[in-house]
């Protein structure tokens, strides 16, 4: 059974609410999707961290208000695009640690910054190889 427009509608602006920065929709409590939306920010910060451990790492206690200040705003993409956007956001300011596994991912995955990454073909090629 398909909701009313009207319901489609204020769930579309509640899930923007809570996880791109949207407006917080008549009717809800403000102050309750605020929380929610903190707790689903440091969630997206650990399962970054689970993907990216020396990013994570790098920052130390700084990670979860690190990440969640960068993701305020920003829709989902999944860990491994969040954390590679994070981490090239950063720049010149990225430590050391966190460099060298972007680098790493890098040379694995192809990643426009627009569409998933997608594994380079020279890993196929060297187990063909051997």
């Amino acid at each position: 059974m398909t909701p009313p427009p009207d319901l489609a509608a204020r769930q579309r602006a509640l899930v923007a609410a809570l996880v791109a920065g949207g407006e917080v929709p008549a009717g809800f409590d403000a102050a309750a999707v605020r929380a929610t939306t903190a707790a689903l920010r440091r969630k997206r910060a650990g399962e970054v961290a689970a993907r990216w451990p020396f990013l994570a790492a790098s920052y130390g206690d700084a990670w979860v208000p690190a990440f969640a200040a960068w993701a305020a705003g920003r829709p989902p993409n999944g860990s491994l695009r969040d954390g590679w956007d994070f981490a090239r956001s950063a720049g010149d300011a990225l430590p050391d640690l966190a460099r060298e596994e972007l680098a790493a991912r890098e040379a694995d995955y192809a990643y426009d910054g627009e569409t998933a990454p997608v594994p380079r073909r020279r890993g196929l090629l060297s187990r063909r190889r051997r």
